[in-house]
């Protein structure tokens, strides 16, 4: 499965040949990769070589180092094909701004999709995180863990792979910014409203309908975050990190 490879830029080979296993089923999630040792005599390179293939790999979210007990493929087939791309897309650096433009066109489409291709009982599943959202609210709870099941679950709904695929790392790189909006009891009750009239929508079977609502709910989100308090010009230089660029 594995072979030696080339001096030059070795540790891409490996990044290579590791990834595609993965994409062929070849190496699972939850496979535990070859001892360092091993893969060093497999791949004739160095053991700094190799960590180096290990560490580019677990910065595309593939694989994971666990200390003291090996590295472990943490990426699907689907995963090794979405998650270096979305790696490439997102980055810390990044305005906010920038990459809260791109979900504004990504999830209208989303709900769009989940309206037109969910079964009862997604709608159902998503029907109760509203609720267990609700519960939250009404408790003073910060209910960031349901609005990201409920954005996820969506993506799901659309029956797309690569949105299924792709959203939860754009979602992921703007969790400070979902943290920061949920802060107050008036933008928890304005987000549930905006979740609430999607599901609507969606039980409703109207595509239009969820798209619209989803562009309005994200437009709430923009609204609050970039262009109040401190400036629409000031909000556009604010890094993935929090802090002016």
């Amino acid at each position: 499965m594995l072979k030696a490879v080339k001096k030059k830029r070795a540790y891409e080979d490996i990044v290579k040949q590791i990834r595609n296993l993965i994409e062929k089923g070849k190496f699972k999630q939850g496979d535990q990769l070859p001892a360092e040792r091993e893969l060093s005599e497999i791949f004739k390179v160095s053991r700094a070589t190799l960590r180096e293939a290990i560490l580019s790999l677990e910065t595309m979210k593939l694989v994971q180092r666990r200390q003291g007990n090996g590295t472990y493929v943490i990426a699907s087939s689907e995963g090794a094909l979405v998650q270096p791309l979305a790696t490439s897309l997102f980055h810390e650096k990044d305005d906010l701004i920038d990459i809260f433009s791109i979900r504004k066109i990504i999830e209208p489409e989303i709900a769009q999709l989940a309206s037109e291709n969910a079964t009862p009982e997604e709608i159902d599943e998503l029907e109760n995180i509203l609720k267990e959202q609700e519960r939250e609210v009404a408790d003073g709870k910060n209910p960031i863990q349901r609005d990201t099941e409920f954005h996820h679950l969506l993506a799901r709904m659309a029956k797309n792979r690569v949105w299924e695929r792709l959203l939860p790392a754009l979602v992921e790189f703007l969790s400070k910014t979902r943290e920061e909006y949920l802060q107050t009891e008036e933008r928890k009750q304005k987000s549930l409203h905006g979740h609430t009239n999607i599901l609507a929508a969606i039980k409703n079977g109207n595509g239009k309908a969820a798209r619209h609502a989803m562009r309005q709910h994200l437009g709430d989100v923009e609204d609050v975050l970039f262009k109040k308090g401190r400036g629409w010009k000031e909000r556009e230089k604010v890094g993935f990190n929090g802090r002016i660029t």
